[in-house]
């Protein structure tokens, strides 16, 4: 951000328009490499000859990195201006993608994929900047919801892409689809956009101490999310030690950043309300959309048992219709108060949530398709409004520093959800069972019976141990059950935890400037 608004009645030339739209894509491909792997990790642990527990590091490596540059965005973007800095971090990425194809065994995957989420993050935030400083405030909401749409479908599209591809090709094809696109962008990029110059001045007062602070604090707070279910949080001494780090360099973050000069990460911000607010409901879309993006693939998965491709068919509803609210919320967000719409956006996503959780296994594609239809349809209701909000009252030069902050609430809140709904899913599935488990005894007559039936059904089919195997068959059933209600109490949660963001709203004031829908995040 220079400073500058774009003015109401700047025009915006057709390479203007090819540069943006080329960033456009940059985002959604780094967007989407975040969760392609997520379906095809069986295929790359084959291929790398890694363990279970080893070949989880491919995805959290990413993350990890993501989460750590998003900060940094801001500031580097200031001195090295928007073109450079997003051309050097496509680029990488897209040499990384490369060299993720390469990967010789688990170690130096995990180093590339590392490296390809670091320039990935650095190519987020630095879109939205653009939307403020090419264009002017009548079109600043329409490309708002442009960005809005990639930034909530690629992470949808991911995985049925990744399946995909997998099944199709390999699970080098993953990465070997970002090959040309990625040299296209980069070129796109360094030709067409001219939002802002360097502020080389900027590198001559870095603060070191506080970029390692930054990675150290991140590192380990998603270290600490990401493999606390895997080992039983504080009973590993590894997660007590990584919690430790994140507390210590913390505080010693906060403390630095809100006393030097030239902080990298500006923590003032925090100081306007509307942003404070805003990201507090960032932070609660985070927790809905990635904690619903990976519960429902595991209920489809391992309730119903279904295979990627028809996973995708079943979750393409959100992204439909994520994709079919923006011609709707767009109009609306320009007639109606910011804050009213948070308020259905909020309650639609509650809604759809609370009815996710009143399936069963019999439950088939049209049960799931609603509840999925009005959480699609309410997303966009709460991504224009809480950037609107959250945004809309800083000025144009603290943009790109807040908006990095703004990106990172929301990472933060989808890894604590789904680490929350890890740790969850294991316990309450343990706690159901044992439930269901009373129920089944020698003297119930339903499940006598249920035994019966299914002993003669296997005896029929000519098995020689049938009441074995249909012990075994009432185990399956019973921690099918126990798995429902378990995925259906966390819907549930969810649902509650939208309704009470509401709550949130009398804080809230209201934006009314003509370029309130100012930027946003992934």
């Amino acid at each position: 951000m220079d400073g500058n608004a774009a003015p109401e009645h700047q025009s915006v030339s057709t390479e203007q328009w090819i540069g943006f739209f080329a960033m456009v894509f940059g985002i959604f491909m780094a967007i989407l490499d975040i969760q392609i792997v997520a379906s095809s990790l069986e295929q790359i642990q084959a291929g790398l000859s890694a363990t279970p527990d080893e070949i989880t590091w491919v995805q959290t490596a990413y993350l990890v990195a993501e989460v750590v540059i998003i900060p940094l965005s801001g500031w580097l973007a200031r001195a090295f201006s928007t073109r450079i800095l997003f051309v050097l971090s496509c680029g990488g990425f897209t040499l990384m993608s490369l060299c993720c194809v390469l990967a010789w065994n688990l170690p130096s995957m995990v180093v590339f994929r590392a490296f390809q989420g670091l320039f990935g993050g650095a190519m987020i935030p630095t879109v939205f900047a653009v939307i403020y400083t090419l264009f002017p405030p009548r079109l600043q909401s329409a490309m708002v919801i442009v960005v809005g749409m990639v930034v909530m479908i690629a992470p949808t599209a991911g995985p049925v892409l990744g399946g995909y591809l997998t099944e199709a090709v390999s699970w080098k094809a993953l990465f070997l689809i970002n090959l040309v696109p990625g040299v296209l962008v980069c070129l796109a990029t360094w030709r067409f956009v001219r939002v802002d110059e360097p502020e080389w001045e900027l590198l001559q007062k870095i603060d070191f101490l506080g970029i390692v602070y930054i990675v150290v604090f991140l590192g380990s707070l998603q270290f600490v999310l990401e493999e606390g279910v895997r080992e039983q949080w504080f009973e590993s001494r590894e997660i007590v030690f990584f919690s430790l780090i994140a507390a210590l360099s913390g505080i010693a973050l906060f403390h630095r950043e809100l006393t030097i000069e030239h902080p990298i990460v500006d923590l003032w911000a925090f100081r306007n309300r509307n942003f404070a607010v805003g990201c507090t409901f960032s932070f609660i879309l985070g927790i809905g959309m990635f904690t619903l993006m990976y519960l429902v693939p595991v209920y489809l998965a391992s309730v119903k048992g279904l295979n990627s491709l028809q996973i995708g068919q079943y979750i393409m509803v959100t992204g439909l219709f994520q994709l079919l609210s923006a011609f709707v919320a767009g109009p609306l967000a320009k007639r109606i108060d910011s804050r009213l719409m948070l308020a259905l956006g909020l309650s639609g996503f509650a809604l759809g949530s609370w009815m996710n959780g009143n399936l069963t296994y019999e439950s088939g594609y049209w049960e799931f398709f609603w509840p999925q239809a009005i959480r699609g349809f309410s997303l966009m209701y709460c991504f224009l409004p809480i950037n609107s909000l959250a945004l809309g009252t800083l000025p144009p030069e603290e943009v790109k520093n807040a908006s990095g902050l703004y990106n990172l609430t929301r990472n933060l809140g989808g890894a604590i959800g789904l680490a929350l709904a890890n740790t969850l899913l294991t316990h309450l599935n343990k706690q159901n069972y044992a439930l269901l488990r009373e129920h089944v005894t020698p003297g119930s007559p339903q499940a006598q019976a249920l035994l019966g039936g299914l002993q003669e059904r296997l005896s029929g089919a000519g098995l020689p141990d049938a009441e074995s195997a249909a012990l075994k068959q009432v185990y399956g059933l019973l921690m099918r059950e126990a798995e429902v209600l378990t995925l259906n109490t966390l819907f549930h949660v969810l649902a509650l935890t939208f309704l009470l963001a509401l709550l949130l709203m009398p804080w809230v004031r209201k934006v009314s400037a003509p370029s309130s829908e100012a930027v946003g995040g992934h």
